[in-house]
């Protein structure tokens, strides 16, 4: 398991203060707005920032102290592939196949083949498609306890986007104790392959749950002014005006279909959590 304990750091006005857990074996999503801390939790927990406080532990160790065979058991797709623009893919393939003891150099090409990335060409004329299939692909190559991705699908077409989340799925199916961070910004890809989510907005975890639970628990109704002044608040996450009534977040829909018949209730996903909980109108409830 990877924990981060307390985790701070300070940008000016934004000031970043999460704790959260990766297990083994599970698949965890980090989602939020674009600034709401996402991208400083990657770098802390890849050593790649000092924080202001808290602690940061990988492998039972603290980040900042990794030995260096520790990293090579950490995979990551970032923004950056770390390659020079000017190698090709054939050249990329015997770097990597130094870099890391448990380079899986058949199974990589293999997958390079069906993702169709030359292995002739140099990276700065693939397109940016084809740089994010490297992206993960090089991630997935060495046998890594601990994957980090952030935005692994962007500038992905949806047939694309299935090939590289299915190779994901493989991944964690083959190695049961891994643990997985990703982020993105399509709530599909993250619901149809995170175990659980949490919620990051400035800087500050809102919320943390399992992804089936989300999916089948959470919910929103859609109620005018009288029918709000009845409602059972105890269940209600955010709400927002609407029209002549609210559109109410909650994380128990079955309660209020249970006890308020005729009510409208609709299901909620990635992209209704992420609206509702971090509107500054949402999250006041009266």
């Amino acid at each position: 398991m990877v924990t981060i304990e307390g985790l701070k750091k300070q940008y000016g006005a934004f000031a970043l203060d999460v704790s959260l857990e990766i297990p083994a074996g599970r698949i965890t999503g980090l989602v939020g707005k674009n600034g709401a801390g996402k991208s400083t939790v990657i770098k802390a927990l890849l050593g790649l920032i000092r924080p202001d406080g808290g602690k940061v532990t990988v492998f039972g160790k603290e980040a900042a102290s990794l030995r260096a065979a520790d990293r090579l058991k950490i995979g990551t797709a970032l923004s950056n592939s770390g390659f020079s623009a000017y190698l090709k893919l054939e050249e990329v393939v015997r770097i990597l196949a130094k870099f890391y003891p448990d380079f899986n150099e058949t199974a990589f090409r293999r997958a390079c083949e069906e993702m169709g990335l030359p292995f002739g060409k140099q990276l700065q004329h693939y397109s940016t498609g084809m740089k994010a299939k490297l992206r993960v692909l090089t991630a997935l190559c060495h046998g890594a306890k601990l994957l980090v991705m952030d935005e692994p699908t962007t500038g992905l077409d949806v047939e694309a986007r299935g090939e590289v989340l299915d190779s994901i799925r493989r991944y964690a199916a083959e190695h049961e104790d891994c643990s997985m961070l990703i982020t993105s910004h399509i709530a599909s890809d993250l619901e149809g392959l995170c175990d659980d989510l949490y919620l990051i907005h400035e800087g500050k975890i809102l919320l943390h749950e399992d992804t089936d639970v989300l999916l089948s628990e959470y919910g929103l109704l859609r109620v005018d002014a009288e029918t709000y002044a009845r409602l059972d608040p105890r269940y209600l996450l955010s709400r927002r005006p609407e029209g002549n009534g609210y559109l109410c977040f909650t994380d128990q829909k079955r309660y209020y279909a249970e006890n308020y018949p005729g009510i409208l209730i609709e299901k909620g996903g990635i992209d209704d959590l992420i609206l509702m909980m971090t509107s500054a109108e949402g999250r006041t409830l009266q």
